[in-house]
């Protein structure tokens, strides 16, 4: 089963890397980017690295306001598809990965007010 997963994410990630600049951002994007934080999001400890390559990916993927609030929605419908999220985690994940980001991970975030 973690193989499968393993497997999923590196096909997501491929994809992810195949999209050319200047098209819309997707939630298959985000999730990828966002996939190697779900250990540390829900079970705290430190993210690794592939989690903070991945919200570092995510950051230069979200460039426009209309990007990143596609981003935070996603973010958003992620994190509540794991009811074990942890809000805390999920509010120091950019500092814990030395990025300022401008889309947070939150359950609850009106993403229409992200700019």
């Amino acid at each position: 089963m973690k193989g499968i997963i393993i497997s999923v994410i590196t096909v997501l990630v491929m994809i992810q890397l195949m999209v050319e600049p200047g098209q819309a951002l997707t939630c298959g994007q985000v999730d990828a980017s966002l996939a190697p934080c779900v250990p540390y999001l829900t079970q705290g400890g430190e993210p690794g690295t592939a989690c903070c390559n991945g919200v570092k990916d995510l950051k230069v993927m979200a460039q426009s306001i209309a990007d990143r609030r596609t981003a935070c929605n996603c973010v958003k419908a992620a994190a509540n598809r794991y009811a074990n999220l942890k809000d805390d985690a999920a509010q120091a994940l950019p500092s814990k990965c030395g990025v300022t980001m401008d889309i947070p991970v939150s359950r609850t975030i009106n993403c229409d007010i992200i700019n």
